[in-house]
């Protein structure tokens, strides 16, 4: 018996079928996973597997079976049990997804306290065992902690000891490691390996292929509501039927970026900077120089100091000892990983622009004319001005945050993983525009990824950090292709491209 069977699961809120006939089942110890772009569909089809349609939508389905329960017309109270026992969910953001008021012991604990009779010794030791299983390290300390007092890495740990608390037949990964770095991006699916491989029946809603490659059996690509193309993961990565499905691959693999020989002036240039919060060394001694026109990628796991150096190189962190001199007087502009926590929700984009070009000293009778050109520059409809950021999709949030930024005449544009959160095909398209910028303003630019296919396709050189450290850089190319450190290698191996 198929521990997830759905047959014709289909959706309606308003007037809109954002899913439409989606039919699958999956069997105990496979992972099956749903690609697509935003808006296909993928994440509402996991709600709806948790009940958790939003309000106002009507769920029909001819088949709709969770662990030998038909899930089809039950009331919330029958769903509440059947979360966490039966079916768990494991989200994209662990740090929104974890009280931030509660021990991780607290938090991995709740689902026994619901759904088991233990005493309060027989629950302890129960976290213990599972924050075991998914390896997380030094479990007794951690039971303590709570979750901003871990890495990105350990609380997706701690999230999916919360979800299998229980022991459910079903477990939802949405989008998972979505913002983690390629090593740890690694474990974590291998993780997700693991618990498939041990009787759970998974789940996998992704983006990436890479990561699908990694950790799935089958896989659904959805498109606009509907499944397009279905089959084993061999089948769909090598040979892909269905045009939407190839121009999903084609999004996830870059070429190297081709530059030019010639040297220009620096534009940063960093000598020995240091950085430390207490005791903890953020950036030891890190010498590096950025050229006019050119891009430099830093790369690294979380922790490593690329965030802390990007910071450094905008001004807004100044070094402990050491210098880093930035040349030339335009400024020097940020773009956030998340535009939507960047602006002020209560603001429309127009608004938002009117603000910075204030700040750069644009007179009020020449704002609106230059607020459409920057709308326009970067691929934007001017009436998107008039809306909210939370009334825009994630690659059109993702274009007003550079509008904004350019709103200064920037000389350096400082990206702190500017396309994590966006699927292949969006990824691409901003990639696009930030190629274009640069040539059509001769931008200078410093991209923080842990995406190293990314950083591949964009950048000219490369810092790698590990620990604070800058262990190699060089021209990109070269680094990817001749690894000369040890971690290095580890993160190309780690951060496998799909074929």
């Amino acid at each position: 018996m198929s521990a997830l069977e759905v047959g014709d699961l289909t959706i309606t809120i308003g007037g809109t079928t954002p899913v439409d006939s989606i039919s699958f089942s999956v069997e105990p110890g496979e992972c099956v996973a749903i690609v697509g772009e935003s808006g296909a569909g993928k994440s509402l089809t996991a709600r709806a597997l948790l009940g958790l349609t939003p309000s106002g939508s009507t769920v029909s389905a001819s088949v709709l079976t969770i662990d030998g329960v038909d899930a089809r017309g039950l009331d919330e109270r029958t769903w509440r049990k059947l979360r966490g026992e039966r079916i768990a969910l494991v989200s994209q953001d662990a740090l929104v997804s974890l009280d931030p008021l509660r021990t991780i012991g607290a938090e991995v604990a709740e689902p026994l306290a619901i759904h088991r009779r233990m005493t309060r010794a027989e629950r302890r030791a129960r976290v213990l065992e599972i924050l075991t299983a998914v390896s997380l390290p030094h479990p007794q300390e951690r039971v303590s902690q709570y979750s901003h007092q871990l890495s990105g890495g350990l609380r997706q740990r701690a999230l999916i000891a919360s979800a299998l608390a229980v022991n459910p037949s079903v477990l939802i990964a949405d989008e998972p490691t979505t913002a983690l770095d390629a090593t740890v991006q690694a474990r974590i699916l291998d993780l997700l390996r693991q618990i498939a491989a041990s009787g759970t029946a998974v789940v996998f809603i992704s983006h990436d292929f890479a990561a699908v490659r990694r950790v799935a059996d089958r896989v659904l690509v959805m498109q606009d509501g509907r499944v397009v193309e279905s089959g084993t993961v061999g089948q769909v990565l090598h040979a892909p039927q269905h045009e939407h499905t190839r121009e999903l691959i084609a999004a996830t693999v870059h070429e190297p970026r081709v530059v030019a020989v010639a040297r220009t002036e620096p534009v940063v240039e960093a000598v020995a900077a240091s950085k430390s919060f207490g005791s903890t060394a953020a950036v030891s001694t890190a010498s590096f120089t950025v050229r006019r026109g050119r891009t430099l990628g830093i790369v690294g796991e979380s922790g490593s100091g690329k965030t802390t150096l990007a910071r450094m190189i905008v001004g807004i962190q100044a070094p402990d000892s050491g210098e880093l001199l930035r040349h030339g007087a335009r400024p020097v502009q940020l773009v956030h990983q998340n535009p939507l926590g960047a602006f002020d929700p209560r603001w429309t984009i127009g608004r938002s622009l009117d603000e910075a070009l204030s700040a750069g000293g644009v007179p009020r009778r020449q704002r609106p004319g230059r607020m459409a050109r920057l709308l326009a520059e970067v691929g934007l409809d001017p009436v998107l001005a008039g809306r909210r950021p939370s009334a825009l999709s994630g690659g059109q949030r993702q274009r007003a945050a550079i509008a904004r930024a350019l709103a200064a005449e920037p000389d350096v544009l400082v990206l702190d993983e500017p396309v994590s959160a966006l699927d292949p095909s969006v990824r691409e398209r901003i990639l696009q525009l930030l190629r274009r910028l640069q040539e059509d303003r001769g931008l200078t630019m410093v991209f923080v990824s842990h995406d190293l296919d990314v950083v591949l396709a964009v950048a000219d050189e490369v810092l790698v950090m590990q620990d604070g450290r800058i262990v190699e850089q060089g021209a990109t190319a070269e680094v990817f292709s001749s690894p000369q450190h040890p971690f290095t290698r580890e993160l190309l191996a780690a951060s496998a491209r799909p074929e």
